[in-house]
């Protein structure tokens, strides 16, 4: 010690370490160092964490009187608490030094080594100093060693443990389980280090259990105990989670039972947030032990189970973009997704698979390892889709994708039999949509070459036997070679034998089989074929849940057997079982649309050929139905012929409930979700605000999704809105518990409709394949069935285009010139449709002439100018000219009875002044359509005919652009168009009227609800013509405008010739200014018979086909 002692003392700064290895290897919570100045003194740092380095900084310091002995200890310890510490830790370095010797380095900082720790030197950076002394500056710094029984048998405990995890000696492990039970009987459950016990006790046992030095000793409930003690927050709540994650995993690597590696990955979600990047316990224990957590769960068998998915979701949240097993971990859940969807039939599940794989591919792109496998999944789920919806841009990417898989696994390659046998599949799906004979012969083949690369013993070999098998017998179906049936047949029984009966797929051997079967009775009858066919699908019935999609298949191939054998035995109580098996195809719930659109339409088609009773049953979605039925062309008549099965069963009441449900489904949808709910508000306002908030975001969300082009984006749109759809329907269904609200939004019943007839008698013209029919709903009373026998289907497709014909070579005659085929289509029409109607409407119901009449045409019916019927001919006495339909009766048209009712409700709300805007554009820009020469002076003349009493206003020219034309409907009550018109029948929602900037689109006037609105006179092109693709659906513009609450709607079938069309705008206007009182304004329920009386007094001024393109709409 240095001279003069009693003035001095000596500062020792201990600035860090590293090579801190913890002897047995466990986990510390932190190190500190400890200085023993004599038998009962000592000196402690503070605790401080270890770095991902396994180095420490502390910069902590201790003064010492120069009165002490130059003599003490130094050590490093281990603590395995942070909050408050259970005995002095594990030693990790333990040095005898003197003061003299810490002062032999000067002022400069020195490093102090101790004895090696598992091949590694500890060391200490200190700094030692003479520093002059403060008077009792020391007694506050250290501790006293206070000898105490618990610390004591901690330390000991702690010492043996290290010695075994060192040696391996049991005896030693022993040793240290005895001094930690010791110390946990000292330490009940309220003593404050009763966690602390738990844990050390634990952790010795657990390390016995991993060596195979102790037996099953269940460690998880200690550590468990533990981490209850110590809740978020506690400075030890991290270990102990640490801790009982390590347990969990050991025990699953020593009895692989999936509970535990499931309740570990729960707790890894936990435990992650909460270590810092770089931490010690993040880098050298966690990352690892999560690491382990994340292969093991990735690789576990795909679960279905709502539990199982939701273990993959909590997977997927362990691991951010860039992480290594992202992609694997997409794909396991969309696996899982798709697993039960097949299982549930649940639309969203197999969306969320599809996003799902899309993602594993973009962090696959090509050129990656696993590129071609996440591809192969991803066109495996689209196919899924396809299959059930029906899209064919999904099937065309389907087999894309499968080619460039494919030839990702050219000819040796390991896996090269899954891509043949995809390819294959969806070859052999788009030769049943499109019928092209090369795709199944490519099918085949590759199904050929793929069961060559799984012979006997191969484990997916049955499901290639399968493939191959109903590949031959739809090509035998195609091409009737009967070798490809009877290979099929044996095929299908060597897949039978091979496939275990308990494999969840066995069902599908058990009814292709059977439907092979029944193909082949059908060319060489022997009962044993179709009595086969019969007990194997009743067999595979057996095993299906009554929610699995796949029961619908069976039910279908049932009907197949039984229908089959009854029309060759004749046994009408097969025909019952066939007609019943049909029925519970079409109707099962799991069943994609487009599957269950085919099989209502094969059920009418039979219900027809045997005279069976028709009850068609419930409709789809509307937006599904459009989809089908552009994707099935059979579909489109689903309506129709399920009405004329309905008449040939004298259901009149039944066929009119089926047209109204079946057309016009756009508009039924699109009024639902608009319908006014006074009624509900007044008793229920927070379930009324709730259905009309969700019926905005579900009309929001379908017109939102149109627009998007992107298919990732597109789905995710599509999911979002079924999703809303989902909560709509949830609020409906709560509705109609109500009193009173039973029927809410539901189709109408007859007794309903037929409020649409109030004003007079509507007409249903029904074209259907079977038969042309036309129903009359009176004002009261039973429908009446007017059969038209004298024309068919295809003859009204005939007329239709010979219609079409005739106008456009109508348009390039003069004034004078005799339009004999126009003429001659007129009088067809009213030979074989009309005058059978007009017969009933004056000798049956004794209709008074001039009286009002509503013509609803369906199908082909909708494109034919039934209003303008006319016999063209002499009376018999010669006193004159007979009378045509528009003689006889004011004809309007009407969508659907439902909009007809709608209008008539509207116009008994509370009235607005009215107002009238005029709306022109004849100088549209950007050649959308030639210059309108007469649009200013129609304008002009009808200012001058419209009541005074209205407030008049016109835009035009500059300021007929989209942005004012729509502010001109929405502010207005009546409403004059002059400008060109297009009808877009590849969408037909983009119709549109033609405005200085930017077309007026009819999902544009769809958005607008303006239920003041009365009248709108379309004095432009194509405003009244329907969609080609689906006619039921009557989407054109004039109906767009009486759905967003036009009561009375003034439409053209054709092109109008602006030049000669003012002369019938001049002559309606007058007419419905006739009788209007001083003061008063015009009725737009007398436009119908304005619109009559104005094209018979234009018949010297305006050519026949000019007068015939304007028809009326509505009230």
């Amino acid at each position: 010690m240095p001279d003069s002692a009693e003035s001095q003392s000596i500062k020792l700064e201990i600035i860090g370490g590293k090579n801190l290895q913890v002897p047995s290897l466990r986990m510390p919570a932190g190190i500190y160092v400890s200085i023993n100045v004599d038998s009962r003194r000592r000196w402690k740092s503070a605790i401080s964490v270890l770095s991902f380095d396994e180095s420490v900084v502390w910069g902590d310091t201790m003064t010492l009187s120069s009165h002490e002995s130059p003599a003490l200890s130094v050590e490093i310890r281990a603590s395995y608490e942070v909050d408050r510490t259970l005995g002095n830790g594990e030693v990790i370095g333990k040095l005898q030094t003197s003061w003299n010797e810490l002062l032999d380095h000067g002022d400069e900082p020195f490093e102090l080594s101790f004895p090696p720790v598992l091949g590694v030197t500890p060391s200490l950076t200190l700094k030692a100093a003479v520093v002059h002394a403060c008077d009792n500056q020391d007694s506050a710094l250290f501790d006293s060693l206070v000898d105490c029984e618990i610390a004591r048998e901690t330390d000991a405990g702690h010492a043996r443990y290290a010695e075994y995890m060192t040696t391996k000696a049991v005896s030693h492990l022993n040793d240290a389980l005895q001094h930690f039970q010791l110390v946990l009987d000292r330490c009940p459950v309220d003593h404050p280090d009763h966690a602390a016990a738990l844990t050390n006790l634990a952790w010795a046992r657990l390390q016995g259990y991993i060596q195979n030095d102790l037996q099953d000793i269940d460690t998880t409930s200690l550590f468990r105990e533990a981490l209850a003690l110590r809740p978020q927050g506690h400075p030890d709540h991290i270990s102990s989670l640490f801790h009982l994650i390590f347990s969990l995993n050991s025990r699953y690597i020593k009895e692989r039972t999936a509970v535990f590696i499931h309740e570990s990955l729960q707790l890894c979600c936990k435990l992650l947030p909460l270590c810092p990047e770089g931490t010690y316990l993040r880098s050298m224990r966690v990352d690892g032990t999560v690491d382990y957590v994340i292969v093991e769960c990735v690789s576990l068998p795909i679960d279905a189970s709502d539990e199982g998915i939701h273990l993959r979701r909590v997977l997927l949240e362990l691991l951010p973009l860039g992480q290594k097993y992202r992609p694997l971990t997409l794909d396991g859940l969309a696996q899982s997704l798709l697993t039960r969807f097949q299982q549930r039939g649940s639309i969203d599940d197999l969306e969320e698979s599809i996003q799902l794989r899309r993602e594993a591919v973009s962090l696959c792109p090509e050129g990656h390892s696993d590129h071609g496998e996440y591809l192969n999944n991803l066109a495996l789920s689209l196919q899924f889709r396809f299959d059930h919806q029906g899209k064919s841009h999904d099937l065309d990417e389907v087999i894309s994708m499968y080619e460039e898989a494919l030839r990702l696994s050219p000819v040796g390659h390991t896996f090269r039999d899954l891509p043949l046998g995809n390819l294959g599949s969806a070859l052999h799906t788009r030769f049943n949509k499109h019928g092209d004979v090369d795709d199944i012969n490519r099918a085949v083949s590759l199904y050929r070459e793929a069961l060559s690369l799984r012979p006997p013993g191969h484990p997916r070999r049955d499901t290639t036997l399968n493939n191959l098998a109903l590949a031959l017998q739809e090509r035998y179906d195609e091409l009737h070679v009967i070798e490809d049936l009877n290979e099929a047949i044996d095929l299908y029984r060597e897949s039978l034998l091979v496939i275990r009966l308990d494999n969840p797929e066995r069902h599908k051997q058990l009814y292709n089989l059977g439907s092979a079967l029944c193909s082949r009775f059908m060319l060489t009858p022997k009962d044993i074929d179709v009595e086969e066919a019969i007990r194997l699908c009743q067999e595979s019935l057996v095993v299906l849940p009554q929610l699995h999609p796949d029961r619908h298949y069976s039910y279908f191939i049932l009907h197949g057997a039984y229908i089959s054998r009854y029309q060759v035995q004749h046994n009408p109580a097969d025909l019952s079982l066939a007609m019943e098996n049909f029925r519970l195809a079409s109707r099962h719930p799991t069943q994609g649309f487009p599957n269950r659109l085919i099989e209502a339409y094969y059920w009418t088609v039979a219900a027809e050929q045997h005279a069976s009773g028709c009850s068609f049953g419930k409709r789809s979605s509307t937006t599904s139905r459009r989809e089908a039925a552009a994707a099935f062309h059979y579909a489109r008549s689903l309506p129709v012929d399920a009405a004329s099965c309905a008449i040939r069963s004298d259901n009149l009441r039944r066929a009119i409930e089926l047209v109204e449900q079946g057309r016009g489904q756009q508009w039924s949808l699109a009024s639902r979700l608009k319908s006014r709910v006074e009624d509900l508000e007044s008793g229920h306002p927070h379930l009324a605000r709730n259905f009309l908030e969700l019926s905005k975001r579900v009309s929001d969300a379908a017109q939102g999704s149109a627009t998007i082009t992107d298919r990732p984006a597109a789905e995710v749109a599509e999911t979002k809105y079924r999703k809303i759809t989902t909560q709509w329907e949830a609020v409906v269904a709560e509705i109609r518990n109500l009193q009173g609200f039973s029927r809410f939004l539901l189709p109408l019943s007859y007794e309903d409709l037929q409020a649409a007839a109030r004003n007079g008698p509507v007409i249903i013209l029904i074209a259907s394949q079977y038969s042309c029919n036309a129903i009359v709903v009176p004002t009261s009373g039973e429908p009446h069935h007017i059969p038209l026998s004298s024309v068919t289907l295809l003859d009204l497709e005939n007329l239709k285009g010979r219609f079409a014909r005739a106008i456009q070579l109508a348009s390039r005659m003069g004034l004078t010139e005799s339009r004999s085929d126009l003429i001659v289509l007129l009088r067809i029409v009213w030979d074989n449709i009309m005058l059978p109607i007009v017969n009933v409407l004056e000798h049956v119901l004794e209709l008074k002439r001039g009286s009002r009449i509503w013509l609803c045409p369906t199908a082909a019916f909708t494109s034919i100018p039934l209003h303008a019927a006319h016999p063209f001919q002499m009376k018999a006495d010669r006193s004159g000219k007979e009378p045509c339909l528009e003689d006889l009766y004011i004809c309007s048209y009407t969508p659907t009875l439902s909009a007809l009712i709608r209008s008539r409700q509207m116009m008994k709300k509370r009235r607005v002044p009215p107002s009238f805007v005029a709306v022109g554009q004849g100088q549209p820009s950007g050649g959308n359509g030639k210059e309108l020469l007469a649009v200013d002076s129609e304008l002009e003349l009808v200012n001058k005919l419209v009541p005074a009493t209205a407030n008049r206003s016109t835009v035009s020219g500059e300021a007929a652009t989209r942005a004012g034309a729509l502010e001109a409907l929405e502010q207005n009550t009546w409403v004059h168009l002059a400008c060109h018109g297009k009808q877009d029948h590849k969408q037909p929602y983009d119709s549109h009227f033609v405005m200085k900037d930017a077309p007026l689109t009819l999902l544009d006037i769809m958005e607008k609800d303006i239920p003041h609105a009365e009248f709108a006179f379309l004095s432009a092109s194509h405003t009244a013509v329907g969609d080609r693709e689906t006619p039921d659906e009557v989407i054109h513009l004039a109906a767009g405008l009486q759905f967003s609450g036009f009561k009375s709607v003034i439409g053209t079938l054709w092109e109008v010739d602006d030049a000669v069309a003012k002369h019938v705008v001049e002559a309606f206007y007058e007419n419905m200014v006739k009788d209007v009182e001083d003061g008063g304004f015009m009725d737009c329920t007398k436009a119908a018979w304005a619109l009559n009386r104005a094209t018979h007094a234009v018949k010297t001024k305006v050519p026949l086909e000019q007068r015939l393109v304007f028809i009326h709409i509505g009230v």
